[in-house]
């Protein structure tokens, strides 16, 4: 499957292969295996976390022609398998609330609920972004949640389940999805390169799951852009995230934050310039210092923390790191915090995206 994009050739095919959300799994193939798949779900939960993935997994399972009493994963074998694997399946119907949202669509939806798969055991439909339903398609589609016919399996997805209305909530099994920790991303990552025969270095993958935030899909589609950027060196390395992300150097901050702790407004603001000279975005270096300030602050109530962000770093810029830790005090990093806070809200109002850093600097080294 060459020309298939990273979280497509990689997608899970099987209920073992979904990654950080085990209750969830383990209450639908319980459900499978004991053939008590409730006639709707409601999958909620943060984007690229696998609610969709598990929907198409429901779908391949329900359907499987191999599948015996008793058991729950699909074969990936059979035509049924097949046809949902490629995306042909034509008893599994997937529909986009984002962009299928009214009353006629949903209409229309019913309307073919009526009438028996043409190939399947069940028709399964799979609602994503259900939540942008407008209220009365909303209301349409609750009849039919009411009394679904025996052969028709909803599933609707949605990342906003506080938008829908509780009516439809109360008519479906719920299941939370949750963002996936950093450890669970980075084993996924690792697992792809090695099948794509990538060599890579352990602290560029900690810096890629950082970046994804819980998203197993936003780390492959980040991966993909990488392994574009290294092209026939076939290798990943940290600095290379770094540039790929647009990501500051650490140095930078570091040095920042040296005058800031000795509370050099000239020096600093003076070295904030000389950077952006360079081609570093005002706001993403605001983005990074805020968040190794915070990092600063975890690391200074408990030295032993550790997350996501500690863990990218190298023994030699976490001992620098934490030196420089030992010379702010708990209240100068609350206050660099707050100003530095401040100076991302007011940025998006400035004519000089800079200004409202320089403006923090200087309150935070001469006070006001």
């Amino acid at each position: 499957m060459p020309n298939l994009v990273l979280y497509r050739k990689y997608r899970p095919q099987k209920f073992s292969e979904v990654i950080g959300q085990e209750y969830t799994i383990r209450a639908l193939t319980n459900a499978i295996s004991s053939n008590t798949v409730s006639h709707a779900y409601l999958f909620s939960g943060p984007r690229g976390t696998g609610k969709t993935t598990v929907a198409r997994l429901l779908a391949k399972a329900v359907n499987c022609q191999n599948r015996k009493e008793g058991e729950y994963e699909p074969c990936n074998h059979c035509e049924s398998c097949k046809e949902i694997e490629n995306g042909n399946a034509i008893d599994l119907i997937e529909i986009d609330a984002a962009s299928n949202r009214g009353i006629n669509e949903v209409r229309e939806l019913k309307d073919s609920i009526g009438f028996l798969p043409v190939k399947s055991k069940y028709k399964v439909f799979i609602i994503d972004e259900a939540h942008q339903l407008t209220k009365e398609a909303s209301n349409a589609l609750l009849k039919t949640l009411e009394e679904p016919p025996s052969h028709a399996i909803f599933v609707l997805a949605t990342t906003e389940p506080q938008k829908m209305i509780s009516t439809i909530i109360s008519r479906c099994q719920r299941f939370n999805f949750r963002r996936l920790g950093v450890p669970e991303i980075v084993s996924k990552l690792q697992r792809i390169l090695e099948k794509e025969k990538i060599k890579f270095e352990k602290e560029a993958l900690l810096l890629i799951a950082r970046q994804a935030e819980g998203s197993v899909r936003d780390a492959e589609s980040i991966l993909e852009k990488v392994i574009s950027f290294v092209g026939t060196d076939r290798e990943i390395k940290k600095d290379g995230i770094e540039r790929v992300l647009g990501m500051v150097d650490s140095q930078v901050i570091l040095r920042f934050l040296k005058y800031i702790q000795k509370k050099d407004a000239k020096e600093a603001v003076g070295f904030l310039e000389e950077v952006i000279d360079k081609g570093v975005d005002p706001e993403q270096f605001l983005e990074e210092l805020i968040n190794y300030l915070r990092e600063f602050l975890l690391l200074k109530i408990d030295p032993d923390f550790q997350d996501s962000f500690v863990l990218s770093f190298t023994s030699d810029e976490l001992s620098e790191f934490k030196a420089l830790i030992t010379d702010f005090s708990k209240t100068e990093l609350e206050n660099s915090l707050e100003r530095f806070i401040e100076a991302k809200s007011k940025m998006i109002y400035s004519s000089l995206p800079q200004l409202p850093i320089e403006l923090a600097v200087v309150k935070i080294c001469i006070g006001s």
